[in-house]
């Protein structure tokens, strides 16, 4: 054999060692079996976080493609018979609005007692209807509604616990009381109060899962993806709104 048909001999060998490998796997993700769908139970509450007029196109803290989430919103809500949703319910002059502290602009943090707080526009102010939830969303049975940021003086994005993480909204007591223990959490925005209602969920001994596509966030100086890893780190499951049985 010369040097040439060696050559042509060694590449075909690899060539055909490479096809067969190809095929093996193609065959290996035929055979893989899929994953099993999440069953939705009696102990399954859904949370819509502040589907809110503010939050949607045209409001003053508007999330980008915020409107996305209410048609999967609406058609989750049908398979879950405990539903909660919560609503920014703010004063005027609230502390967290940038309104509130001369020379500063929104998405500036400042230090308050409680600890860090991002300043916002004004937006959900107690009975304006920037504060109202949106009329698309269609969940007549949902149980109770949880309304939080209603002290001027402390922000509140959790449906659990406050911004100052002493004082609850008495969410964990309605929820195990009624024997609930899974979770589930949509709404706006992922990187604020969908995240810290999750996270406190955790901390209050739940199951927790966030159904990315039933959210949308706000993502100011990389908060989405830091939201997104907290959230890993403190068990919370990341799941799409297809990986459940409804």
């Amino acid at each position: 054999m010369t040097v040439i048909d060696r050559r042509r001999f060694l590449f075909s060998a690899s060539a055909a060692a490479l096809a067969a490998g190809a095929l093996g796997g193609a065959a290996l993700a035929q055979t893989q079996p899929a994953m099993p769908k999440i069953k939705i139970d009696d102990k399954s509450v859904l949370i819509v976080v502040d589907v809110q007029n503010c939050f949607l196109p045209g409001g003053s803290l508007a999330v980008g493609k915020g409107e996305e989430v209410i048609p999967i919103i609406n058609r989750l809500g049908k398979s879950f018979a405990n539903v909660v949703m919560t609503q920014d319910w703010h004063t005027p002059g609230h502390i967290s609005f940038a309104s509130s502290h001369p020379g500063k602009k929104p998405f500036e943090v400042i230090k308050l007692p409680y600890g860090d707080q991002v300043l916002w526009p004004d937006h959900c102010v107690q009975g304006t209807e920037g504060a109202m939830i949106h009329k698309d969303i269609n969940i007549p049975h949902a149980q109770l509604v949880i309304r939080k940021g209603f002290r001027k003086t402390v922000d509140s994005y959790s449906a659990f616990r406050e911004a100052d993480r002493k004082t609850v909204t008495g969410l964990a007591a309605y929820l195990k009381s009624r024997g609930l223990t899974r979770v589930f959490v949509s709404g706006l925005a992922t990187d604020f109060c969908v995240a810290w209602t999750a996270m406190d969920a955790r901390r209050e001994g739940f199951e927790v899962f966030v159904i990315e596509d039933a959210t949308r966030g706000i993502d100011t100086q990389g908060s989405l993806a830091k939201a997104w890893d907290a959230m890993k780190k403190s068990g919370v499951k990341r799941i799409q709104s297809s990986d459940l049985a409804v």
